[in-house]
């Protein structure tokens, strides 16, 4: 069996004087896709942005490459895309623009690459109009079409599917799958029920680790 590329050892997480979860362990190797679910409340969004490095756990340790999170911080960045519930795109910028921003931040891409993310999530002709114009679900799209270009291989995605119509959420459930069966990683919450899911799902349940 493959070392795990990421994985949680012992990991609480406190907010606001309560214990959401604690002594969680998890691991994650290439071809995984890991639901989190659990009730509201029970630490899902938290327990994401522990796994991105975006918080720090109250006890225990998340290792990338079996080395501290926190020690790897530009190993992550090459490693990792994050996509949290919100769309994260900026309102007065076209599609374009927001995605040559974000993926400027780590591996800048060209016009034609961003087009043709643009195309696969349905966006063709939306290239160069705000976004303040377009709807939630086409703003959701625009966040997702990051998937399509030269990504990390872990992705960790809070709610993805949400304002999506019928077909984007078999577009998406297809896409995810396929970054699995290529040797990817993701790791998720959804309200979904996921219909097509590649041979590593799993899924871990926060009531069982709740405090």
């Amino acid at each position: 069996m493959t070392s795990p590329l990421l994985e949680a050892l012992a990991l609480s997480c406190e907010r606001d004087g309560r214990m959401l979860f604690e002594h969680l362990e998890l691991q994650l190797r290439p071809g995984d896709l890991l639901q989190i679910s659990g009730p509201n409340g029970s630490g899902k969004t938290s327990l994401l942005r522990l796994l991105a490095g975006l918080m720090q756990p109250t006890a225990g340790e998340v290792r990338l490459h079996g080395q501290p999170l926190s020690a790897q911080r530009s190993e992550l960045a090459r490693t990792l895309l994050w996509i949290g519930h919100a769309a994260g795109i900026k309102d007065l910028l076209t599609a374009e623009e927001n995605l040559r921003w974000l993926c400027a931040l780590h591996q800048p891409v060209g016009r034609e690459a961003i087009w043709q993310a643009l195309a696969a999530v349905g966006l063709r002709g939306f290239e160069d109009v705000s976004c303040h114009t377009l709807s939630a679900g086409q703003q959701r799209r625009v966040a997702l079409a990051r998937l399509h270009l030269d990504s990390p291989p872990l992705w960790i995605l809070d709610e993805p599917f949400t304002a999506l119509d019928k077909q984007g959420v078999a577009e998406l459930e297809e896409h995810l799958a396929g970054h699995c069966e290529r040797g990817g990683m993701i790791v998720l919450t959804t309200h979904h029920t996921l219909t097509r899911v590649p041979a590593g799902y799993r899924d871990i349940d926060l009531g069982r680790w709740t405090a």
